[in-house]
């Protein structure tokens, strides 16, 4: 070995270790589950308001209220880094029911509290999250934010709505994108099982319009729902 070798022992050494080092860690990180699948229930919350109907016949006051739901939550989450995942979150499109409210009647009934309409959303919501603590803690916290897609589908006027406008009603909902935002904490149950429980929040707005016989009423709604759900996901 010559003198020049023995003076660039020590830096060729270093740079060994380093290299041991960093397949050693891309090896410990490459060992951490980078899909997680998950399953639950998805109770949605809806906080919805709606400018009163306007229209040609329509008496002032007229307006509706939507029933909560619940259905089930499919979500998956891939692993950005130790503490940044992406998630994707869907629910089986659930049936919501629209009631009326205000001062008009339908036949010899009161309008208000009659279901007047149902349609059914698909609402894919797009997460970047925040993990706390490490990722083989038992519990970690997690926060999120994200943008939210609803497309309303499957809409119907009941034979109350279609009474109360005078006759077979077309309804029209374009979809909607909003800004979202999470909250949750994941519970490790075993190597690659978890517990999951979130609240989110997301703003929907559209425009509803009713159409009767080539008329049309409308009316600004924000449904803006938020969600609780509790699931269990499996890493892998």
């Amino acid at each position: 070995m010559t003198l020049s070798n023995i003076r660039t022992l020590p830096a060729t050494l270093a740079l060994i270790v380093a290299s041991l080092g960093g397949a050693a860690s891309a090896r410990a990180d490459d060992a951490v589950p980078a899909n997680d699948f998950r399953l639950g229930s998805y109770s949605v919350f809806y906080h919805a308001s709606a400018d009163d109907l306007s229209g040609p016949y329509v008496p002032a006051g007229l307006n509706f209220h939507t029933d909560n739901v619940e259905t089930l939550y499919v979500g998956y989450v891939r692993r950005l880094s130790t503490h940044f995942s992406a998630e994707l979150a869907l629910g089986y499109p659930p049936l919501t029911k629209t009631y009326g409210v205000g001062p008009a009647t339908v036949g010899s009934q009161p309008y208000s509290g009659q279901e007047i309409s149902t349609a059914r959303w698909l609402a894919p919501t797009a997460f970047v999250e925040y993990n706390f603590f490490a990722e083989d803690a038992v519990l970690r916290p997690f926060i999120g934010v994200g943008v939210n897609y609803t497309n309303f589908y499957d809409r119907r006027s009941t034979a109350a709505g279609d009474e109360a406008s005078g006759g077979p009603t077309k309804i029209e909902l374009p979809p909607s994108f909003g800004p979202a935002a999470t909250v949750g904490l994941a519970y490790r149950l075993a190597e690659h099982w978890h517990a999951y429980a979130s609240y989110s929040a997301s703003k929907v707005n559209t425009r509803l319009t009713l159409i009767t016989a080539g008329v049309d009423r409308t009316s600004h709604v924000e449904f803006n729902p938020q969600a609780l759900v509790v699931s269990i996901g499996y890493a892998f």
